[in-house]
């Protein structure tokens, strides 16, 4: 049987195995942007240590990392400066938890259909305006 931490791409990116596009770290949570985003500016937010689902965090670590997705959605907000940032917790696409904040100016905008592949230019430019 594999073992879900070694093949899960998001503690990949923690260890630094892959690249990714950060926007903001700490000792015990990371956000990046999501390489498939649904309007510019799409992070993730998450724990570094794997866990597959957001309910079976135990209290303090669920609270945490809402209270870090809300920092995190208020850099968003300061610097990109949309109207709202949307949120969508779902877990089926990666099994690690993680919380989407989506950048959004009107209703609609969250549709996980609008996502597109980004280049890492784009992605870069992105975080430039950001940090």
């Amino acid at each position: 049987m594999k073992n879900k931490m070694t093949d899960c791409i998001f503690c990949k990116i923690v260890k630094g195995e892959i690249p990714a596009v950060k926007v903001w770290e700490d000792e015990n949570y990371i956000a990046f942007l999501d390489i498939n985003p649904i309007q510019p500016g799409h992070t993730l937010v998450l724990p570094k240590k794997h866990s597959d689902d957001l309910f079976e965090l135990d209290d303090r670590d669920y609270l945490e990392l809402m209270i870090k997705s809300k920092e995190v959605a208020e850099m968003l907000k300061r610097k990109l400066k949309p109207k709202r940032i949307g949120v969508i917790v779902e877990g089926f696409a990666v099994p690690h938890v993680h919380v989407h904040l989506v950048p959004i100016n009107k209703g609609g905008e969250l549709n996980p259909e609008r996502a597109k592949k980004a280049t890492t230019e784009e992605l870069n430019e992105i975080a430039k305006r950001i940090k």
